[in-house]
């Protein structure tokens, strides 16, 4: 596709990019309410069955990433039309689901900004080294990055670093909006889960919301994992790297069950949104269905979402992810038989 036909598509989102006020306020409704009303059945089933609290914590968690959806869309001034409005419920959002909504946004948009650039990792983004990269590294870096990449550490581990650890502190150079943001949320939190422990005790609070902020996370986790490493996915140098491209082949179209899009607030239109973070998330599926040329997007189901777990680092020659086992042979031989890229180039 041309980059006339690129900059042409960008500018046909433009009629999904207006929120609706109604649509917004009926998600919040049929999204946020039932969060508490199955933290509440959760818990109460705790006398019944134990089996039945943890189906109840399953449901509920289903509905956290739904509700990090809305906090998401505010964070992209995408739910509301009003600037206000978004950061009053990004910032309720934010302390339902853990995340300080100033500091998750500005990480956020510097993803949007820097997606499949492989010159601009590090920010808001899941670490991927290149081959090249991870063979010249040291043994204590390969070490690091094998660590992290484990689905053990990342899809288990993961969430509680994430809620416990990065979502509770600033950066540095955080500005004074951010800092506050970032205080009144870990207060609020603290408050919210204060009140709980006062009313159901804490044994049944850690056995009630434990499993639900467990199961968002690490369903948040993949969905972001998986919506940029799948076969064929777009990542270039600065020099090569465009926007539009990194949007439609950098970013997958994941096909999902209609129950469980509706609960992941169809992100799975993943290549929409990073074409345009603007559409609300309830218009993202219009946008796809009314543009063919998105329709060409790579398209991922469950089940082939899966081999994406193998993916360890991004092969820069031949342009698709790799495991660990692939490059086992470029070790042994040494890093002085690696033809680097950049090299090549000059």
């Amino acid at each position: 596709m041309s980059h006339s036909k690129l900059a042409q598509l960008k500018k046909s989102m433009k009629q999904f990019e207006q929120s609706d006020a109604k649509a917004s306020v009926w998600q919040i409704i049929n999204t946020i309410p039932p969060v508490f009303i199955l933290w509440y059945l959760a818990y109460a089933s705790l006398s019944v069955s134990i089996w039945l609290s943890l189906a109840c914590t399953v449901v509920a968690a289903g509905f956290v990433v739904r509700t990090f959806i809305i906090f998401h869309d505010c964070g992209h001034g995408s739910f509301f039309k009003n600037r206000k409005a978004n950061h009053i419920i990004g910032t309720i959002t934010g302390i339902i689901t853990m995340f300080p909504y100033e500091k998750w946004r500005r990480e956020h948009a510097i993803h949007h900004a820097t997606s499949s650039n492989l010159d601009k990792r590090g920010t808001g983004d899941v670490w991927i080294m290149t081959v090249e990269e991870y063979v010249n590294a040291s043994k204590l870096e390969r070490f690091q990055y094998r660590l992290y990449r484990n689905p053990f550490v990342m899809f288990v581990l993961g969430p509680l670093y994430l809620f416990l650890v990065t979502n509770r502190m600033n950066r540095k150079e955080a500005k004074k909006n951010e800092i506050r943001n970032t205080y009144l949320t870990n207060v609020s939190i603290v408050a919210l889960v204060t009140v709980l422990i006062l009313l159901v005790g804490w044994q049944s609070f850690l056995m009630v919301h434990l499993p639900i902020m467990f199961v968002s996370g690490s369903l948040g986790i993949w969905l972001f994992y998986v919506q940029h490493q799948f076969e064929d996915s777009y990542f270039e140098d600065e020099e090569e790297w465009d926007y539009v491209k990194a949007a439609i082949d950098g970013s997958s179209y994941y096909k999902l069950p209609r129950v469980l899009q509706w609960i992941t607030g169809n992100i799975g239109y993943h290549h929409v949104h990073h074409l345009s973070p603007k559409v609300p998330n309830y218009n993202l599926e219009d946008a796809h269905e009314s543009t063919p040329p998105l329709q060409q997007a790579t398209t991922i189901t469950v089940k082939s979402s899966l081999k994406s777990i193998r993916f360890r680092l991004f092969d820069e020659t031949n342009k698709k992810f790799v495991s660990f086992k692939e490059v086992k042979t470029l070790l042994n031989q040494g890093s002085q038989n690696v033809s680097l890229k950049r090299e090549e180039t000059v």
